[in-house]
């Protein structure tokens, strides 16, 4: 007994030391790997903070009101963390900011800098703030790290544990108790911490799940705008449409069947010109610009203004000379002409005059448009070319017309502004730089086609279409001009014709169809069967246009009429 007890006295100190650099390491580790998990969570909050301003700030960016940016910048300052914030434009503009007494306003975050970095006690985040999948600048945040106080509390517990351990490890052969009593504490507080760590993460998942409801909320809340306005603005047109078809059925007189049919006809370009709105707002239509006198242009828009106002409101244009010319997509032009006028008239229930100025300022030329309605509230004033946003009942707009011409102005590198003076009214003006390009001698656009009864005769067409409406459309159409047709209504099925040996003097397709080849690809198999087959692609769908337009294909856009069918039909013949 007594050797026994020798040999556990002399090995009782190795033991004891090698328990105690075990528990040491352990400590360590525990300790490492808990001040890391605190750090992944101070980044993720401050990274879901960052994305909160960064999304904030996103309409302030792309309406370019530093004031607004300026209030969500500072609205940051309740997290007594954060140490400085500022938001910057895609030119690495600083366009908000703050910093607290001591510190600087954080600066333009390089490129390829890491999004979230800890450096010297502190924590830099760096958010993009984009919209509509276009990056409009950075949202940039400065957080102090943990301070020393903090962590020295959060590791008091696992200091106490080591220092406790080392000595019941000294005591061991006579504190066995004791050391039982200790590992039961640690086991405890171990499962606390696992109780904490699991509320934790519940919280943040649950914190996710309300960000994530708060932004399809917003998305619902801006779809149910556009979709209430643009469902009553089509439904008006095709009222017009369809009463005029019932009409032209019970109807022998030329001249009112030809008023109907002229109506029709303004009721299809309403709607092709509602779409193109819709695809300007979005930034998917690329403009076409051309040198322009803006002055003879505006006045050559009198009667379409007039036409597009009410009786009791008067038109006037006075255009200041000299001027400059501008370069600019004349359809986008004319068609934020006509939101600033359609604006006025409903802002003039009562009648009252629209005046429309053109005057030289300096390097650019200015189109103001002036009502003498009711005016702006000065709480509005800032709100009206935002998107979506509308004063009319629900179903009265889309919300879309001032943000269209936002959009033109931003695009064509210019700018517009609203002002609501005290005599009354609203003034909206439309500055675009001048150029310094000459304007062109002849006519800007090549003569329309002369009304001829087409190439009767000369080719067998494949229309492909999956629409049975448009098909039968479209085939009318090319029987007026004198060709002959076959149609399929999938790419697959055309292709099936083409690789059986049928000819074809001509291919006429859409490009959005169903199944897995649409017209684009069918278009690209036949260049490589037949590459003298000529190929017409049609769309109403601007991405696929474009789409077209860069593998070079002929393209046609929806809708289109029989004079622009004839126009392609004959280019090609005499290509």
């Amino acid at each position: 007994m007594s050797w026994f007890t020798g040999i556990r006295a002399r090995g009782l100190p190795i033991v004891a030391l090698a328990c105690l650099a075990v528990l040491l390491v352990a400590g360590v580790f525990v300790s490492v790997a808990h001040e890391r998990a605190m750090k992944l969570e101070l980044a993720r909050e401050a990274g879901a903070q960052a994305d909160l301003l960064a999304s904030a700030v996103s309409g302030a960016l792309a309406f370019d009101d530093a004031d607004a940016a300026q209030d969500y910048v500072d609205a940051v300052q309740v997290n007594p963390n954060v140490l400085a914030a500022a938001v910057y434009d895609d030119q690495d503009r600083l366009v908000a900011g703050y910093a607290r007494a001591g510190e600087a306003i954080p600066r333009v975050a390089p490129r390829g800098a890491t999004p979230t970095r800890f450096h010297d006690g502190q924590l830099t985040v760096v958010r993009p703030v984009t919209q509509g999948g276009q990056t409009l600048g950075t949202a940039r945040l400065r957080l102090m790290d943990t301070p020393a106080s903090q962590r020295f509390s959060r590791n008091a517990g696992t200091m106490l544990v080591l220092a406790l351990a080392a000595l019941l490890i000294a005591v061991l052969a006579l504190t066995q108790s004791a050391l039982r009593r200790a590992n039961r504490s640690l086991s405890v507080r171990a499962a606390q911490l696992g109780e904490a760590n699991a509320r934790l993460q519940q919280e943040m998942v649950e914190r996710e799940k309300a960000e994530e409801a708060l932004r399809q909320s917003q998305k619902m809340e801006a779809i149910g705008r556009l979709t209430g306005g643009v469902a009553h603005d089509f439904n008006n047109l095709l009222m017009v449409v369809s009463s005029a078809i019932d009409l032209l059925q019970r109807s022998d007189d030329p001249v009112r069947r030809g008023a109907l049919m002229e109506g029709m006809r303004q009721a299809v370009e309403r709607g092709s010109g509602l779409t193109r709105q819709l695809l300007a707002f979005s930034r998917q239509t690329p403009l076409r610009t051309a040198v322009i006198d803006v002055g003879e242009q505006i006045e050559a828009m009198r009667i379409l203004l007039e036409r597009s106002l009410r009786e009791d409101i008067a038109v006037e244009i006075d255009v200041q000379r000299p001027l400059r010319p501008i370069e600019v997509d004349v359809g986008e032009l004319e068609l934020a002409i006509l939101n600033l006028a359609v604006n006025a008239r409903d802002a003039m229930p009562g009648g009252g005059t629209l005046t429309v100025s053109v005057r030289p300022q300096g390097e650019a030329v200015c189109i103001e448009v002036r009502d003498t309605g009711g005016g702006i509230p000065p709480d509005l004033i800032g709100r009206v070319f935002e998107p979506f946003f509308t004063t009319k009942e629900v179903g009265k707009g889309t919300g879309l017309g001032l943000s269209q011409v936002y959009g033109f102005a931003r695009s064509s590198g210019g700018s517009v502004t609203a002002a609501s003076p005290a005599e009354g009214g609203a003034v909206f003006s439309l500055c675009l730089p001048a150029t310094d390009k000459p304007l062109p001698v002849g006519p800007e656009s090549p003569p329309a086609p002369q009304a001829m009864p087409g190439p009767t005769g000369v080719g067998h067409v494949l229309l492909v279409e999956d629409d049975d409406a448009v098909a039968a459309g479209v085939a009318e159409m090319l029987a007026d001009l004198g060709y002959t047709h076959e149609r399929a209504a999938t790419a697959d099925l055309a292709l099936e014709l083409v690789r059986g040996g049928r000819r074809f003097d001509l291919v006429l397709s859409d490009m959005v169809m169903p199944g897995a080849l649409n017209g684009l690809g069918l278009a690209t198999e036949l260049r490589t069967l037949d590459p003298v087959l000529p190929v017409i692609l049609t769309t109403g769908f601007s991405e696929a246009a474009a789409t077209a337009s860069r593998a070079g294909f002929r393209l046609l856009s929806k809708p289109y009429g029989l004079d622009d069918l004839s126009a392609m039909l004959t280019g090609i013949r005499s290509g």
